[in-house]
């Protein structure tokens, strides 16, 4: 066996909070060999990114406190290294690709330019060469047209390419080990396929050795040889990653496991790792199916009782277009068809899908059918009643029955307002309860609905989880007693686990208050899990819509076909 690219012995990671020191990291140990994938799987919280950040002493010094036995790159011990020979070993010798591109990138300067400036740092050239370095390089990373890209700012390019930028930077210098840290999370399924092949093709034609960090299994099935789990700060197991994906023994992988939906089954529900850990799933897999599996018979006849109903909404060739302008005057020359004649119904007590990649127009879809943003012809009709023709406060009327639930939570919620007062604001905006001691019990009781507790009431959102704050956020959407909820990317930004318990709630809370839902999400096995009907959208028009899971099994269109082929660890089945 030859010896570790990178040999972590006992890391340890404090921060200073509270006037004391507290240990978030307790004696990992970690080996990355030579042109193998380690796989670090965890929540967020379980302190992977924070190990890696570690590794290359890129903490706060003041607040927080490394102490491990050994750090080694390629035999060299630098745990005891000083900031100016770890400069050195930055970029060079170990390279790191951030979660957020956007934010690792400077707005102010040019692609080319950040890429060039790493060079220029790690090396003796000149800039002329060093351009043309960053040029190959964008090449390599197959950026189209990479000498616009070179001259283009982070925020004239997407996702996917600002993250192609990033990779670019962080082999400019040929290092010997790659961190990338949840380098695909908010990524299109295409998009990350790509970005996944990409890294695997990089390490081939280099041999370079790396930490793949990520939340995801589904997404470690793709890119690792070996995997190690975290939780807590500590390594709770590690192995080959057929022997963790098929063959896991803690409680808590396999529940990271089985809380990811299935695109075979359909389930009632998600097993979420807390019943893993509280042993309540101790026959796995065969008894989650026992126990949770909807059958196609019990499928079947839900589905008739729903589409005997009258549609609740109808959407008739819609149209939302945004004009482009040049010139003096502002001529308009084009036009973004962002939602390009769309036609469908939604029925009451129904859960309908819309899937498609960034710039597919299926927000604009869900924004122009509340009227947040404007449609520039078509019609929506609510309950019989045109949306499209109404104005002042039948508008408002309107919008008390269809709410959203928006991507972020955290950018949804005043952080000057407490959660209470967070989620009695449309309340009071819509005149349901205008009774100061009435509005606070029907808030404590949302909040409790929810899974919050009433003693949260006087909290802000900053005190709160990820996931937390979307419970919050659909608390306040639910304020006004709506029929329809629109929820947008609602679960994306959140760990795996977190996703299967508000998925898991808002079904609940849908039987309970008999709503409907119009689910828009690029994770196709979330949509499936959800969805009675699937609409995919691609340049603003739907090009297929059938039930859930006859378009997720037999689908018709090439673009279908391509989402599902996409998907992260389609083909590793879990046998725990």
């Amino acid at each position: 066996m030859p010896s570790p690219l990178l040999q972590v012995r006992n890391l340890k990671v404090s921060f200073f909070r509270d006037g004391k020191w507290a240990e978030a990291v307790h004696g990992i140990d970690l080996d990355v060999f030579a042109g193998r994938t380690l796989g670090l799987v965890g929540e967020s919280g379980s302190g992977k990114s924070v190990s890696s950040l570690a590794v290359m002493r890129l903490l706060n010094d003041r607040l927080s406190r490394i102490e491990a036995d050994s750090i080694q790159i390629e035999d060299d011990e630098i745990k005891d290294f000083s900031e100016k020979q770890m400069a050195d070993v930055r970029g060079k010798r170990i390279a790191m690709i951030f979660q957020e591109p956007m934010t690792s990138l400077n707005p102010v300067y040019k692609c080319g330019f950040q890429v060039a400036e790493m060079i220029l740092q790690h090396e003796t050239v000149s800039k002329a060469e060093a351009k043309s370095r960053v040029i190959s390089l964008f090449k390599q990373v197959m950026l189209p047209r990479p000498e616009a890209i070179y001259d283009s700012y982070p925020h004239e390019l997407s996702g996917g390419q600002k993250q192609r930028v990033m990779i670019a930077m962080a082999i400019a210098c040929n290092p010997k080990l790659l961190i990338a840290d949840e380098p695909t999370t908010a990524l299109d399924v295409t998009v990350q396929l790509e970005i996944l092949k990409l890294l695997r093709k990089l390490q081939a034609e280099t041999g370079m050795g790396m930490i793949f960090i990520t939340h995801d299994l589904g997404v470690v099935a793709e890119i690792a040889d070996d995997v190690a789990v975290m939780h807590n700060g500590e390594i709770l197991e590690r192995g080959s990653v057929e022997q963790i994906l098929n063959h896991p023994r803690h409680p808590y992988t396999q529940g990271l496991l089985a809380c990811r939906p299935p695109m075979d089954v359909r389930l009632k529900r998600l097993p979420i790792v807390k019943e893993f850990l509280d042993g309540e799933w101790q026959g796995g897999k065969a008894q989650i199916l026992q126990d949770l599996q909807i059958s196609d018979a019990e499928r079947k006849v839900h589905l008739k009782q729903l589409y005997s109903r009258e549609p609740l909404l109808k959407v008739e060739h819609l149209q939302t277009w945004y004009p482009l302008r040049k010139g003096v005057f502002s001529r308009v020359y084009d036009y973004v068809k962002a939602v390009d004649d769309v036609t469908l119904d939604v029925y009451e007590g129904e859960t309908l899908g819309l899937v498609g990649e960034s710039g597919c127009g299926k927000t604009t879809l869900g924004r122009s059918i509340l009227r947040l943003a404007e449609p520039t012809s078509g019609r929506v009709w609510f309950d019989g009643t045109e949306v499209t023709a109404l104005k002042g406060q039948a508008l408002r009327d309107f919008r008390r029955q269809a709410q959203i639930v928006f991507q972020d939570p955290y950018s949804s919620l005043n952080p000057r307002m407490t959660i209470g007062e967070a989620i009695a604001e449309p309340m009071l905006v819509h005149g349901i309860q205008n009774d100061a001691k009435k509005g606070h019990e029907m808030v404590c009781k949302l909040l409790e609905q929810v899974g919050l507790q009433a003693e949260h009431y006087n909290r802000y959102p900053h005190e709160f989880s990820g996931g937390q704050r979307q419970r919050i956020c659909i608390a306040r959407a639910l304020a006004v007693n709506p029929r329809l909820v629109i929820c947008d990317e609602s679960v994306s930004a959140l760990d795996v686990s977190v996703q299967a318990q508000v998925l898991n709630l808002l079904n609940k809370l849908k039987e309970e208050r008999h709503l409907t839902y119009i689910f828009i999400s690029h994770d196709l096995s979330v949509v499936r899990f959800m969805s009675d009907r699937v609409v995919v959208m691609y340049n603003g028009k739907p090009v297929e819509i059938n039930e859930a899971d006859a378009l997720f099994e037999h689908p018709q269109n090439d673009y279908t076909k391509k989402l599902i082929a996409a998907l992260p660890g389609r083909n590793a089945s879990a046998s725990y």
